[in-house]
């Protein structure tokens, strides 16, 4: 049961931190992703990248994987420097390791997306979970405002306003943007394997 409630709260610190991004930070996020990692995000969310499909993936994905595939995919680019940052103590940094590099980390990318990407190695169960977990709720850079208290578990809605062709409609959007964006990635896939037989 433990790991049960551990489980959640993780889950609960990665949608706190989406929810403190404001949507500015979730769109330079967005804009800063190379066309493979949008690919990944579009395919993720099953429909076209933005900052409110994303939005809306991660409000009804906080169980699913969904919310912590967004993270991983939106912030890879923050991880990958900072493992790079913390070179040889990667792998088990300490309290003041993190301290250090993370100064340069948020001018580079930003507080929104430091926060977003410390939660999910947290919901990952790194090694420093704890560690990081800490730093979340006291450090005086990266540390998150007091959360009210609320369930990451979404509430179902009594009486939908949508009715189920509407419901309908949104799916058969979403199923003609992935059919569009899977036929324009095997276009470019084709593209370059002409290219290289030239």
């Amino acid at each position: 049961m433990n790991q049960v409630k551990n489980r959640l709260q993780s889950l609960g610190l990665l949608d706190r931190t989406f929810a403190l991004a404001s949507d500015d930070d979730l769109k330079s996020m967005i804009d800063a992703l190379d066309e493979e990692h949008l690919d990944a995000l579009a395919e993720l969310i099953e429909t076209e990248v933005d900052v409110e499909s994303v939005r809306s993936a991660i409000t009804t994905g906080r169980l699913d994987g969904t919310m912590e595939g967004a993270a991983m995919v939106l912030t890879d680019a923050c991880l990958a420097d900072c493992i790079e940052q913390l070179g040889d103590s990667a792998d088990h940094p300490s309290s003041e390791d993190l301290r250090e590099v993370l100064p340069g980390l948020i001018e580079r990318h930003g507080l929104a997306a430091n926060r977003i990407m410390l939660a999910s190695t947290v919901a990952g169960e790194a090694p420093a979970a704890a560690i990081i977990r800490d730093l979340l709720k006291n450090d005086d850079i990266v540390a998150l405002p007091p959360a009210e208290s609320k369930s990451v578990i979404p509430t179902p809605t009594s009486g939908d306003d949508r009715d189920d062709a509407e419901r309908e409609a949104v799916r058969e959007r979403r199923r003609e943007a992935k059919a569009r964006k899977q036929a324009e990635a095997k276009a470019r896939r084709e593209q370059a394997a002409r290219a290289k037989r030239r």
